[in-house]
């Protein structure tokens, strides 16, 4: 009966964080959209999870994912190269705001910045010659939880380098000339 509550413990360390824990498909699946390695991230949101499927690049190189609770409130993050500054905080639209140009509140905070617009919200930190951005409704997620989460974010553990891009297959049915389409004639009556 001793080995029990070993066991029950050590399921529960491993479940710690597995809510920020990247599968290497997932990271496959960046790496093929071409994501650079460096910009892969995840963080921990309690009562969110992973949803891998949404993993991929975001603009030229960035990283995107997005975290979902189980009822259905979405959190997302982006990370991409670029500066980030008082300025740009003031400047650059809100995720998802709407209207696009609605009025930013940009808050200065230890480790970051606050963003607030049209119901969303979202807090921003600078992680070398990067940013994160994790971000939500108001109604999804409160400040302090992403606060919290982007401060904790961590790169993920990429083994692999992005495989090629495959080449277009090769069809046989296809004309030499013309527009490319079949040949699609008709024979007599039809």
């Amino acid at each position: 009966m001793k080995k029990a509550p070993l066991m029950v413990a050590l399921l529960a360390v491993s479940a710690c964080g597995a809510q920020g824990v990247l599968s290497q498909a997932a990271i496959d699946q960046a790496l093929g959209q071409g994501t650079d390695p460096e910009l892969i991230y995840v963080v921990d949101l309690p009562g969110y999870e992973l949803q891998e499927q949404s993993v991929g690049a975001v603009g030229e190189e960035g990283f995107g994912a997005f975290y979902v609770s189980r009822d259905g409130r979405q959190v997302q993050l982006r990370v991409d190269r670029g500066a980030f500054d008082d300025a740009v905080c003031r400047e650059r639209p809100v995720t998802d705001a709407e209207p696009v140009d609605a009025p930013v509140r940009c808050t200065p905070d230890e480790g970051g910045w606050y963003r607030e617009a049209a119901g969303r919200h979202e807090y921003v930190a600078v992680k070398g010659d990067a940013f994160l951005l994790l971000a939500g409704k108001v109604t999804d997620v409160n400040r302090e939880t992403l606060k919290n989460a982007i401060a904790g974010a961590r790169q993920a553990a990429v083994t692999a380098s992005p495989s090629p891009w495959r080449s277009p297959v090769e069809r046989g049915d296809l004309p030499t000339t013309g527009d490319g389409a079949p040949n699609n004639e008709v024979g007599p009556g039809g």
